[in-house]
């Protein structure tokens, strides 16, 4: 069982693009016919979703070009009183690029994890393959994909038909491997030799949170307030996410050793997820990737599974 899982990581998410947008070229063909299933988180569930549907990933990219400077304008510069961003275009984006299409609609395995804050449960939803813990399939997958980005004090948690609110799944599984590995064993009943995963991430960062010798550890440092720029960084959040994604890789390369194909790259820098000035950046780092793995990508995908 061949899966494709894409972290979460906000404009950094752009670096994925790149990478799934060469393969497409390459092989020719939409990323969603070389895949069983395909999993994303925040900005991943976006890519996932955008595949599934089999949207090309240069109308990927080019949606990024078009709307990061939109989804990532200010609304306030602290996030005391309101989020630091409005949704309003995320909303846009969303509803502009999936339409009225549920989860219902969609019969390709496709996972996508949130956090029910209301209720302060994970949750997981999946389409419409046959899994009967996913709850509500009328739920259109725009507003998924939307809580899925929601990440706190930047965005507004998303309000589910007036049932929950929920947020950002980065916050447990922002590389929803596991997750996909759950899957395929609980639901599908595969083996961990059956499943093969291509993870890929969203660029490792330098995080700076060095030794100072009078360094006060208040809010300042930890999400820091730029001037005069009015721009707070999401130092935090980006470490959570890291954090997140890297634990999450380490045990899934135990689990599955050979079978799990993990593309990240050294950003060599800081480069916060609602930063779109690097999108030419990253978009150039995942060409780069894509070609520094083009073996290892094309073995991955020609790989037969192994006869029961």
């Amino acid at each position: 069982m061949k899966i494709l899982c894409i972290d979460g990581g906000g404009i950094r998410g752009v670096f994925a693009v790149a990478i799934l947008r060469a393969i497409e070229k390459e092989y020719d063909k939409p990323i969603s016919t070389m895949f069983d299933m395909i999993a994303g988180t925040s900005t991943g569930a976006i890519i996932a979703a955008s595949a599934t549907l089999g949207l090309g990933m240069d109308e990927v990219e080019e949606s990024y070009i078009k709307y990061g400077k939109k989804i990532f304008t200010k609304q306030s510069p602290f996030g005391f009183l309101k989020s630091v961003y409005s949704d309003r275009f995320l909303r846009h984006y969303m509803q502009e690029t999936f339409g009225e299409t549920t989860l219902f609609d969609i019969k390709k395995p496709l996972l996508i994890p949130t956090v029910d804050v209301t209720h302060g449960n994970p949750f997981v939803h999946r389409s419409n393959y046959g899994n009967a813990e996913q709850e509500d399939p009328s739920i259109k997958l725009w507003d998924v994909v939307l809580s899925s980005c929601s990440a706190p004090v930047f965005f507004p948690p998303n309000n589910i038909n007036n049932h929950y609110l929920a947020i950002d799944g980065g916050l447990w599984a922002n590389n929803p491997s596991l997750v996909c590995i759950t899957e395929a064993q609980h639901y599908f009943k595969k083996n961990l030799r059956d499943i093969h995963i291509m993870s890929i991430g969203t660029g490792l960062q330098k995080i700076d949170f060095s030794i100072e010798a009078k360094k006060e550890w208040g809010v300042s440092k930890w999400l820091p307030f730029h001037l005069p720029s009015l721009r707070m960084t999401p130092k935090l959040l980006d470490l959570a996410l890291h954090l997140s994604s890297e634990s999450v890789t380490y045990h899934c390369q135990h689990l599955l050793r050979d079978n799990y194909f993990r593309i990240n790259v050294d950003l060599g820098q800081e480069v916060p997820f609602d930063a779109p000035e690097h999108i030419d950046f990253l978009s150039e780092l995942g060409s780069d990737s894509y070609r520094k793995h083009r073996k290892e990508i094309a073995s991955f995908l020609t790989k037969k599974e192994p006869s029961n």
